[in-house]
């Protein structure tokens, strides 16, 4: 064959790989960044990161700095959006990427995951630091790791806020408190997504994640259309027979919005065995299924931020 019949046929051949090649792997998420933060975010240098406390404060600038490296924007004059919890000095961390289409970009989709945690615990062989590993630093992974992706890609018709709260284990203080803000702002909040201990892989599953308030909308349905068929999200009966939906940072906007705002988490009372507990530690998660969830929930909020109507909506009760 010659020289140039062997290039057009390699030329081919490559195009039909990566046609073959599922969307969600050219998405730069790799295990390497994903440990760099969730080894820093869970670390005892941040002390539990507890609202108010200087470890908090540590995390708060390395999520800072992320958006910043990521070329996101504050959505108000700074990254943080200032609150008090009594007289404890609290700030949910809010970037923007704004949308590119003029009919569509005031018009909004969340991302949101609480980076505070407990400070401290029940003591274990000398250790007190309940670190937050998977309560919530991977969920604030997941955030980080979103928003660099999406930076990246750049396109989204729609604006996105990507936002770690405060106050979540003090009784949803930061969510509520931004909820109310933004509602007084009169923004078009369209979805919010929030991501919550996802630091582990569920057990004998057919789907990657469960999303809380699954019977409230049709986002698990659309997300998994979205992502060409594949079983991303699901239905958990303990996250209905607990509560869930109520108990995580996505109630606020449900509540004040009206919206399909829901949770997503792999979490399922039999695959850890640390929630709020010292040993709940960056070495006992599993990085590589992170980076593979964080991979395959991208090609879902992409349809989301692009698709001509808002096709996420709630089911009447």
């Amino acid at each position: 064959m010659p020289l140039s019949g062997v290039f057009l046929l390699l030329l081919f051949l490559n195009h039909s790989l990566l046609a073959q090649a599922p969307k969600n792997e050219s998405y730069q998420v790799s295990e390497v960044d994903v440990l760099a933060d969730l080894n820093y975010l869970s670390s005892n240098e941040l002390s539990g990161r507890e609202t108010g406390s200087a470890g908090i404060e540590l995390a708060a600038l390395y999520i800072e700095n992320h958006f910043s490296e990521s070329g996101l924007s504050p959505y108000f004059d700074t990254y943080r959006d200032n609150f008090y919890i009594g007289k404890k000095q609290a700030y949910n961390i809010v970037a923007l990427l704004p949308g590119t289409d003029e009919s569509l970009k005031d018009e909004y989709i969340l991302i949101g995951a609480h980076y505070d945690h407990i400070g401290e615990g029940k003591e274990v062989n000398g250790d007190a630091i309940a670190n937050g590993a998977n309560d919530n630093a991977s969920g604030s992974v997941g955030v980080l790791q979103i928003a660099r992706q999406l930076s990246k890609i750049g396109g989204n018709k729609r604006s996105i806020l990507f936002v770690l709260f405060s106050g979540e284990e003090m009784g949803l203080k930061g969510s509520e408190h931004l909820s109310e803000k933004l509602k007084g702002h009169g923004i078009d909040l369209y979805t919010m997504i929030n991501l919550e201990m996802i630091g582990v892989p569920m057990k004998a599953k057919d789907y990657m994640a469960y999303i809380t308030g699954f019977e409230k909308s049709n986002m698990a349905e659309k997300f998994n259309e979205y992502s060409e068929g594949e079983n991303i999200l699901g239905f958990l009966p303990q996250a209905e027979q607990m509560s869930l939906f109520r108990r995580s940072d996505n109630y606020p906007f449900y509540k004040n919005f009206n919206i399909p705002a829901q949770t997503i988490c792999t979490f399922d009372f039999s695959n850890y065995p640390y929630y709020h507990h010292v040993d709940d530690e960056a070495e006992n998660l599993d990085a590589a299924h992170m980076a593979s969830l964080i991979r395959h929930l991208i090609p879902g909020i992409l349809k989301m931020a692009n698709s001509e109507e808002k096709e996420i909506k709630l089911k009447e009760s």
